[in-house]
């Protein structure tokens, strides 16, 4: 059965013009349920834009779209919750602040990599774990230095740790633009 948001918009739709052997009540409700949606839908278009418009316009923000995988959202988000980039020390500390860095365990003067800490804002990584695994297609077929590193990298680890790892990337990259101001 298909899904997704234009499925269930064009099944209420369908459901409030009466074409189901549903009572009058029932598609009467299905049919406020289908207003609803709509007027979220273009709430949520609203806001999209307003996000847009505040990327273009703030200087932090419009740095951090030129990241691959980091879009109007995810740079505004990201400006607004650092702020200065000066209160870490270096992009790794601002990746472990996301929570996207490995654990570490020593036994023997050994260190031994976890999984990722997933501490810090549990939004702000979502979106960039997310950010990243949209780009990571498209960056692993380029030729550059972030093409031939993720290249190897899928070639010896999960995709999904290689998202994460290219998230963490994101996030150093953020914090440079950020701290140097871009150049």
């Amino acid at each position: 059965m298909a899904q997704g948001r234009r499925r269930l918009a064009a099944t209420l739709d369908e459901v409030a013009s009466g074409a189901t052997a549903l009572s009058a009540r029932m598609v009467a409700l299905v049919g406020d349920l289908g207003a609803r949606l709509r007027e979220l839908d273009a709430r949520i278009g609203v806001f999209d834009e307003e996000f847009a418009k505040h990327a273009r316009t703030d200087d932090a923000a419009r740095r951090l779209a030129t990241i691959p995988g980091v879009g109007a959202i995810n740079a505004t988000a990201l400006a607004a919750a650092v702020g200065d980039a000066a209160t870490f020390a270096r992009g790794r500390d601002m990746a472990a602040w996301l929570g996207l860095v490995p654990r570490q365990a020593t036994t023997g003067g050994r260190p031994k990599l976890l999984g990722i800490t997933k501490r810090g804002s549990k939004y702000l990584r979502k979106m960039l774990i997310q950010g990243a695994r949209a780009a990571m297609p498209h960056l692993a077929k380029t030729t550059g230095k972030v093409g031939t590193w993720l290249r190897g990298l899928l070639s010896r680890a999960h995709p999904n740790a290689v998202v994460v790892a290219l998230a963490a990337k994101m996030a150093r990259t953020a914090w440079a633009l950020l701290r140097r101001g871009g150049t």
